[in-house]
């Protein structure tokens, strides 16, 4: 009986001990998992931020794409706008009646005879008045003149472009913005 009481005192023993080291196993798998979890939770967390950075940023580039691209197009349109005002500004003067423009160009060459003593007009074909009309010493015609004169002196060094649409260009590149502004309040 001895002997089966020593036996069983060492596999109680045994048992004791393996259940110890069980226990301690348990523990450390314990620890580690909640360790792991731990990092686990800290890695989505980070990842998480990331993402959420990450779709802001997307948006907030989607949304300065689209703000760009909106003001492009507004650009565009006022762009457009403004070139029609200057067409039709243009073909308004243009096609005023003769009458009209007869009164302008005399105020052209009143202009111009204070550079060019006795001016000779150059102007369109299209156009009907005489140098006693406008008050030149002679009137010449060519066909590249739509509407205004280009007055020069007798031996040609002196040549002053008074065509509405040359005139009208400085006119419109002096006040853009200004006509913008009032377009585009």
């Amino acid at each position: 009986m001895a002997l089966a009481n020593v036996t069983q005192e060492i596999i109680k023993s045994a048992e004791d001990r393996a259940a110890a080291i069980k226990a301690e196993a348990d523990a450390e798998i314990a620890k580690i998992n909640a360790d792991a979890d731990v990092k686990i939770a800290e890695m989505k967390d980070k990842e998480d931020k990331k993402l959420k950075e990450a779709v802001e940023r997307l948006n907030r580039q989607e949304l300065s794409s689209a703000e760009l691209e909106s003001k492009k197009i507004v650009l565009a349109k006022k762009k457009e706008l403004l070139t029609k005002v200057f067409d039709d500004t243009l073909a308004n003067l243009e096609n005023a009646s003769s009458d009209v423009k007869l009164e302008q160009y005399k105020g052209m060459v009143a202009v111009a005879k204070k550079i060019i003593e006795n001016p000779k007009a150059i102007m369109s074909e299209n156009d009907a008045f005489s140098a006693a009309d406008l008050g030149v010493s002679s009137v010449e015609k060519d066909s590249r003149i739509v509407a205004g004169l280009i007055l020069q002196s007798e031996d040609g060094q002196v040549e002053i472009d008074m065509q509405y649409s040359t005139l009208l260009q400085s006119i419109w590149d002096r006040e853009i913005k200004s006509v913008s502004d009032i377009l585009f309040r």
